[in-house]
């Protein structure tokens, strides 16, 4: 019975893939609704008097955090889409709520442009990552679908240290 169940797996999975050219890129595609709502939707939970907010001493302020989310989405979706990122304001952890949630917003808008352009034709060309290190372009995937967890894990965390519930939670 557990063939009959893997066999049926694998050939179902094998016909869905060979009918998508672009697997990987389809999943980043699926992938992106649903974090960009979930991060958002927490970052504008937060009250503004609370972006000053740091768990301890070494911590990011909530608002950095969130300027780090638009940084990285920035960088990260250039890479996976081959573009230039638009230019933006440089974001500040003190610019306040709304200016940090128009450049979270901003940023995903760009994601959703920079993915729609991408192509698993471009998975294995080389690109430069992060410092001097070059490497395939699938690593700026992987590295956008962990920082959008990481982040949103650490928007949560925020959020229930000041007495709120994160936005997967209230379902």
């Amino acid at each position: 019975m557990k063939r009959v169940l893997i066999v049926a797996l694998f050939t179902i999975t094998g016909v869905a893939g060979a009918q998508d050219k672009n697997p990987v890129t389809s999943t980043l595609k699926e992938i992106l609704p649903r974090q960009q709502k979930n991060l958002l939707a927490a970052v504008e939970e937060m009250p503004a008097d609370k972006f000053s907010y740091r768990p301890t001493p070494p911590q990011m302020t909530f608002g950095k955090l969130v300027a780090h989310m638009i940084g990285s989405n920035l960088e990260l979706c250039a890479k996976v889409g081959d573009m230039s990122p638009p230019p933006m304001h440089q974001p500040q952890e003190t610019d306040g709520k709304d200016k940090l949630v128009d450049g979270l917003k901003k940023s995903f808008e760009f994601c959703n442009a920079a993915i729609g352009r991408a192509s698993d034709s471009k998975l294995g060309d080389t690109i430069d990552l992060f410092g001097d290190h070059q490497g395939p372009r699938v690593v700026a995937y992987f590295a956008l679908t962990n920082d959008w967890a990481d982040h949103y894990s650490a928007a949560a965390m925020y959020l229930r240290l000041n007495g709120l519930l994160p936005p997967t939670a209230k379902k």
